[in-house]
C-alpha cells in the first residue's frame, strides 16, 4: 500500500510517534507498507521553522531530508501535469490550506492513501481521497 504521510505526521513519526495511535504506528511499520512525503511538506515545515512557528527538537528543517531518507520515507516531487491540473480540486468551504490542497491533490494525481489527523481531509473523500484518517 502507497502511504502518502501529511506534514505532521512525518514530524510525529520522527520526534513524537507516541502521538499515533499504535494501530496506526503499526500499519504505518508493516512490510506491505510503501511511505512516502511531498516535496511541498519541506517547504511548509522551513516556512513555519523561520516565522517561529515551528521548533524541531535540535535541528534544522534542511537536515530532514537525511532522516526521512533514514527512515525509508520516499520523497516525492509534484509533476508539471499535478500542477497544471490542480485547479480540478474541488473547493470545499472549509478547507483553504494551501499546502493541505497540495498534498491531496498528489494524492488523488497519483493514487495514495493519504495519512492525516487533519479532519478538514474527510471533505475529499468524496472526490476520491483515499484516507487513513484519525483522531488521538
Amino acid at each position: 500500500m502507497k502511504y502518502l504521510i501529511d506534514t505532521h505526521i512525518f514530524l510525529w513519526l520522527l520526534f513524537e510517534p507516541n502521538k499515533l495511535p499504535p494501530t496506526v504506528l503499526k500499519q504505518l511499520k508493516s512490510n506491505e507498507c510503501e511511505l512516502y512525503i511531498c516535496s511541498i511538506s519541506f517547504w511548509e515545515i522551513s516556512l513555519k521553522f523561520n516565522l517561529g512557528k515551528l521548533r524541531l527538537e535540535g535541528v534544522t528543517p534542511d537536515e530532514l531530508l537525511a532522516y526521512a531518507q533514514q527512515m525509508h520515507i520516499t520523497v516525492v516531487d509534484f509533476t508539471a501535469d499535478n500542477m497544471a491540473s490542480h485547479y480540478q480540486l474541488p473547493k470545499p468551504i472549509g478547507h483553504k490550506d494551501p499546502f493541505d490542497r497540495a498534498i491531496i491533490w498528489k494524492c488523488l494525481s497519483d493514487d495514495f492513501i493519504l495519512v492525516s489527523r487533519d479532519q478538514k481531509m474527510d471533505e475529499y473523500v468524496d472526490v476520491g481521497l483515499k484516507l487513513l484518517n484519525f483522531n488521538t
